[in-house]
């Protein structure tokens, strides 16, 4: 059962996540005019959904990954401090330049999203 409910799970995730995508190629489909379009205008669309996917799930991976991350480094920061409570100011500047560097990476991984969105047709690009 547990396994049925995480297939379920990861198919509604993929499903959401692919649909803002399907939804823009059919309105740039709709606006089209075949007597005027752009031949690149498909191939565009076309491009834009896989680009709306990959920010989606690259994103996901991101935050997933960062949080893991910043869990093992607590976690670690946490045993350390309990076998040496003498060092725990030194453990805990060290944890917090840690997430710092792990935390930039997920904003990096956003940035990178906010710049590909500019480049959906959709949102004129």
């Amino acid at each position: 059962m547990k396994k049925f409910s995480k297939v379920c799970m990861v198919l509604f995730v993929v499903l959401v996540v692919a649909s803002p995508a399907y939804a823009a190629v059919k309105l740039i489909e709709k606006d089209l005019d075949p007597a005027k379009a752009d031949p690149n205008a498909m191939a565009k669309a076309e491009t834009g959904k896989y680009v709306a996917l990959a920010m989606g799930f690259g994103l996901a991976i991101a935050a997933f990954g960062g949080a893991l991350g910043q869990g093992k480094a607590i976690a670690a920061a946490v045993e350390s401090i309990a076998r040496q409570p003498e060092k725990a100011g030194d453990i805990r500047g060290a944890l917090i330049i840690g997430l710092a560097l792990i935390e930039t990476l997920v904003i990096y991984v956003l940035l990178i999203c906010f710049f590909l969105n500019g480049s959906l047709p959709i949102f004129g690009g």
